[in-house]
């Protein structure tokens, strides 16, 4: 039996199929990899492995691709996740890698291969830390395209444009998620591309929101998860090729208003492409799809603290305190009071709720000796992975002596990434910083370093000026050290356009006790009842 005409039932018949459901494997021992397993007997197997085949069998509708069973459904199954302890230290230590650290499911939302295929691009989300170039230098040519400098100039005129049509009068009292989703796209492309409106083809937008909805229901048994997996290939190839010449664009000077654009800087910064090349600028520009998909569920979770009815009371009131004084001034903090709110909205609501890494087989290196499986020569390809928690890092009382208070004014007691020197790692206790500490020139024009803090934290410093974020295991929501999200700063200043715009127009968040409100996918794992919209009075 050659090994790409095993056939769905084949495979869900044979022995081999309980050595992968019980053990881990993934279906590349289940499809061939050895054969006198392939060849057992369901006979032989002992009653309660053969009803769990058999309901797996049965779970899965006859329709489904061929190809999507065995790339998609198997290895949903056949995929393990650990859980990580809390760091007490705001990192990742570099032997959990982000190389492929990618649910092994999803590769055929990004692939047309359901595999990875560097060759064809990259992102830095996806990529081990050694194959990012000296000083985690391709982290630093993103991060140059969303430092925060460039936001009130570059993209937030387009995001206070999106948000006046989001929340115009005439939506006021309609659901709310859904709306956003109809629109979101629209911001979405413009940041990334400069693309708007009807300049973005129908293809485009489809696989955007087909791509948000298999995040978001995430099991593959369902049949909205199917055939929103499909639509997702059937345009990927479009997408692309969209894509790459839209940065055709923007580096022949025919697109308007490049500079105010990722894209234009990730080209700019990119240097000879060597880490960074143009396939790669393409692979960033749609796998944002996963990173930037988590604003909906964090503007959802912000709408719901702040309604008027079943809301948050002290997260209300702590809005209307920061609201009512001099929100946008610093004072000489690292962080305005409206800065510092939005990042306790964040710490609470956590969208991402931790940092997936992949894993290998440590027992070479360790007491237990060799992998039975390679002893044997059976070629097990495991997709196994540990996740680093967000969320509970995030409220561990180690960090915080009151993690369940609303208080945005705990960020002003503890260290900024700026802070985190060689002296600061010596005064707590380590002998040198984990991460040296150095600095990437931008070439865009700005006088502008990408730099890191001694845990590997990578911000900005513009004009002889420090950037910094909150680099402390207790602010969690974006990471932890040279794993940490390169878009945090580009997030928060987007939500706090989000709660100007609120305060401004005198806004509130009702429920509307629709009878039957529709299911919305507003991010990853995350469908909510869209029971939920505004008024306002301004």
């Amino acid at each position: 039996m050659e090994r790409k005409s095993v056939e769905r039932r084949t495979f869900l018949k044979g022995g081999a199929a309980a050595v992968g459901l019980l053990g881990g494997a993934s279906s590349e021992l289940s499809t061939g990899g050895d054969q006198a397993l392939a060849d057992a007997p369901a006979s032989g197997l002992p009653q309660q492995i053969q009803a769990a085949i058999e309901r797996f069998r049965a779970a899965i509708p006859p329709n489904f691709d061929h190809d999507y069973v065995e790339k998609a459904v198997i290895p949903f199954f056949l995929t393990s996740i650990y859980g990580d302890q809390r760091p007490m230290l705001p990192m990742i230590g570099v032997d959990f890698s982000k190389e492929n650290a990618l649910p092994y499911d999803l590769w055929g939302l990004i692939t047309r291969d359901w595999r990875p295929t560097p060759e064809e691009g990259v992102t830095v989300f996806l990529q081990g830390l050694e194959k990012r170039g000296p000083n985690n230098l391709r982290k630093r040519i993103y991060f140059s395209g969303v430092t925060p400098d460039l936001y009130k100039p570059m993209y937030s005129p387009k995001v206070v444009a999106f948000l006046d049509k989001l929340m115009d009068q005439r939506f006021a009292g309609r659901p709310f998620m859904r709306h956003y989703l109809d629109y979101y796209f629209d911001l979405y492309w413009d940041l990334h591309l400069g693309v708007t409106g009807d300049d973005i083809p129908f293809e485009v937008r489809q696989i955007g929101e087909s791509f948000n909805t298999v995040l978001a229901y995430r099991n593959p048994l369902l049949p909205i998860t199917y055939q929103n997996y499909m639509i997702v290939r059937k345009h990927l190839d479009f997408l692309k090729s969209w894509i790459d010449e839209r940065l055709d664009d923007i580096e022949n000077g025919k697109a308007k208003n490049s500079e105010k654009t990722m894209a234009w800087y990730w080209l700019k910064n990119a240097g000879d492409g060597r880490h960074f090349e143009k396939k790669d600028v393409v692979f960033e520009c749609f796998h944002n799809f996963v990173a930037l998909s988590q604003w909906g569920n964090s503007i959802f979770g912000i709408m719901s603290r702040l309604s008027e009815d079943g809301g948050d009371p002290a997260v209300r009131a702590s809005f209307q305190k920061t609201m009512s004084g001099n929100f946008d001034n610093a004072n000489g903090a690292p962080y305005t009071p409206l800065e510092l709110f939005v990042m306790e909205l964040f710490r609470v609501i956590s969208p991402n709720g931790g940092s997936i890494s992949s894993i290998h087989d440590a027992r070479t290196s360790s007491f237990y000796g060799t992998s039975p499986q390679a002893s044997i020569g059976v070629p097990l390809e495991r997709h196994s992975y540990i996740n680093t928690p967000h969320t509970t890092t995030s409220m561990d009382p180690v960090h915080w002596k009151d993690p369940s208070a609303f208080d945005p004014a705990r960020y002003l007691g503890v260290p900024t990434s700026a802070q985190i020197t060689e002296d600061k790692c010596r005064q707590i206790g380590l002998a040198t910083c984990p991460f040296d500490i150095t600095n990437f020139e931008v070439k865009d024009g700005r006088k502008a370093n990408i730099t890191n803090s001694g845990f590997g934290t990578v911000f900005g410093v513009v004009d002889g000026k420090s950037l910094p974020v909150c680099d402390y295991a207790g602010f969690a929501p974006f990471g932890f050290g040279y794993r940490r999200c390169p878009g945090e700063q580009l997030t928060i200043n987007v939500f706090e356009d989000f709660l100007r715009k609120v305060w401004r127009d005198k806004i509130l968040f009702r429920r509307l006790n629709a009878p039957n409100p529709g299911e919305v996918p507003i991010g990853p794992n995350a469908v909510i009842l869209d029971d939920l919209g505004f008024t306002r009075s301004a």
